[in-house]
């Protein structure tokens, strides 16, 4: 797989159930908002989170270069295994053309160094402008 590491820090960030997205959480190359009955849950560039909110920094983007057929199998389970044998932690999402991890900040390397021993190639992303196609 050829996969994209993102060069800024994000956070994710839960709120209450039907909270609004606040106005410091400033998008970045990826940039989400997950509601359920019990939560709200913002992936956002980590600058402006108040210390005060409940949330988990820093972390670094990955991208699985896409799209991906939905009828693939497999594909995330065959990246996490070697980040979970080296016991890195992830928080992953999916878009509707690919898959994001989301690895803490000081693990980054070890992951890229993970992926490359299984032979996935490791690049840098070039982020585009948010609503743009590179």
């Amino acid at each position: 797989m050829k996969i994209s590491r993102y060069p800024e820090t994000l956070a994710v960030v839960r709120l209450g159930p039907g909270a609004e997205v606040p106005a410091w959480a400033e998008s970045s190359s990826i940039f989400s908002v997950t509601a359920t009955a019990t939560e709200t849950s913002v992936i956002c560039a980590a600058r402006n989170v108040p210390k005060k909110s409940v949330h988990q920094r820093p972390f670094t983007a990955f991208e699985v270069q896409g799209p991906l057929d939905f009828s693939l199998t497999g594909i995330l389970s065959g990246l996490l295994a070697p980040l979970a044998a080296a016991e890195i932690s992830v928080f992953t999402m999916s878009t509707y053309d690919t898959d994001w991890i989301l690895v803490p900040q000081p693990d980054a390397d070890r992951a890229s160094e993970c992926w490359r021993e299984q032979g996935h190639e490791i690049a840098a992303a070039i982020p585009a402008k948010p609503g743009k196609r590179a």
